[in-house]
């Protein structure tokens, strides 16, 4: 759903809050009302479109030969990339009925949780991550990956919507056995419009800040 420029809520912040007389755009497909919710309690008024939309993968049987490689042949790690897509990659195992075999085999791999988000979704799935970077980074988790070695182990990679190559590729020249794991992807929302009048905003200067939660969001 998009939310036009308005004005705050009924119960408006004072005009001493801190982003009073400030406009922001927010370009979140996920989670924008609570976003929105956050700016204007800070006295902000908001412009919010989505710059994207998320998708399930549209063929399932990729998703499907990857958990069952991953079940047979438990990786040494798995790098979960998102907190969305490792839950659903764990639901869409679960309507195949090969959920409790994949977390069976997860229980020896190394987990690595790029984000606090991708951590939470470890853990309610009832398994515990090896490490996380405080930076939520990719590149963080690579260099992490490329200390340790892993030269001769099979990792596993939750994808976020995008491919990874320069990832990837980095850990196949350490040595790496790489099975990537697609769940979702990234498109265009299906409505423009409100993102074609965020962006004009923007160009004339009617915005003062524009957030981003996403590298595709910025891309989109």
């Amino acid at each position: 759903m998009t939310t036009p420029v308005t004005g705050p809520p009924t119960h408006a912040p004072a005009t001493t809050a801190p982003l009073a007389g400030f406009t922001i755009a927010v370009t979140a497909a996920r989670r924008a009302e609570e976003l929105s919710a956050l700016l204007y309690r800070k006295g902000a008024q908001v412009i919010a479109a989505p710059a994207l939309r998320i998708v399930p993968l549209s063929d399932d049987q990729r998703l499907a030969a990857a958990s069952t490689e991953l079940t047979r042949r438990p990786a040494d790690v798995v790098v979960a990339t998102t907190g969305i897509g490792f839950r659903g990659w764990i639901e869409a195992c679960e309507t195949w009925g090969m959920a409790e075999g994949l977390l069976t085999s997860m229980q020896s791999s190394r987990l690595l949780a790029r984000g606090p988000k991708a951590k939470g979704a470890i853990r309610a799935a009832g398994l515990n991550e090896e490490w996380s970077p405080p930076s939520e980074s990719s590149a963080e988790v690579l260099d992490y990956l490329l200390s340790t070695g892993v030269q001769g182990l099979r990792v596993a990679i939750q994808m976020h919507g995008e491919p990874l190559p320069d990832f990837t590729a980095a850990l196949r020249l350490a040595g790496a056995e790489v099975l990537e794991v697609p769940v979702y992807r990234w498109t265009q929302p299906e409505q423009t419009a409100p993102l074609d009048r965020l962006i004009e905003s923007v160009t004339t200067g009617g915005v003062d800040a524009v957030t981003f939660t996403s590298a595709p969001a910025a891309a989109g």
